[in-house]
């Protein structure tokens, strides 16, 4: 197993209670559908090019803001273990291509029942420091904690 010891130098984490049962949290992050609802804060929105939820699938979206803002975000998978953890890289795209993003990141979310309600953790791997303060100075824990809000939304609206 790879050692995931938290990095504080280069790691940014959000964990939060999501009121909402895992398995739909869970169905909000594996269906691309869904996921577009949540995945940028609002107003801004989502466009899912790529997702093929399986370990080493390819993972794209593109972001689009009212000021005609844009972010183009390919990926790939890395882990998935169903109703625990997803893990991705803008590191690598599809067939573990080199990419060569604007922010290097992995993103790690992990869900745990927590009463009625899910424990979800958000955490963010940067290559340096350098990486990691860039990503602060452009609003992480604003912009994840309110995609956490409005995922929990969107998952407590699934029937």
């Amino acid at each position: 197993m790879t050692d995931l010891t938290e990095k504080p130098a280069l790691d940014l984490t959000i964990e939060r209670f999501v009121n909402a049962p895992r398995a739909k949290v869970w169905r909000a992050w594996s269906d691309p559908e869904i996921l577009k609802l949540w995945w940028c804060p609002q107003p801004w929105v989502t466009d899912v090019r790529a997702f093929d939820f399986r370990p080493g699938g390819a993972f794209h979206t593109f972001m689009s803001g009212p000021d005609g803002g844009t972010s183009d975000n390919p990926g790939l998978f890395l882990d998935i273990a169903p109703m625990e953890r997803i893990v991705w890289t803008s590191m690598l795209v599809e067939g573990w291509r080199p990419a060569t993003p604007w922010l290097g990141m992995t993103g790690i979310f992990t869900l745990a029942d927590d009463g009625a309600g899910t424990r979800y953790v958000a955490r963010c791997l940067h290559r340096d420091d350098a990486d990691r303060q860039k990503h602060v100075d452009m609003g992480f824990f604003d912009g994840w904690g309110t995609v956490i809000g409005q995922l929990e939304e969107v998952a407590r609206s699934l029937a």
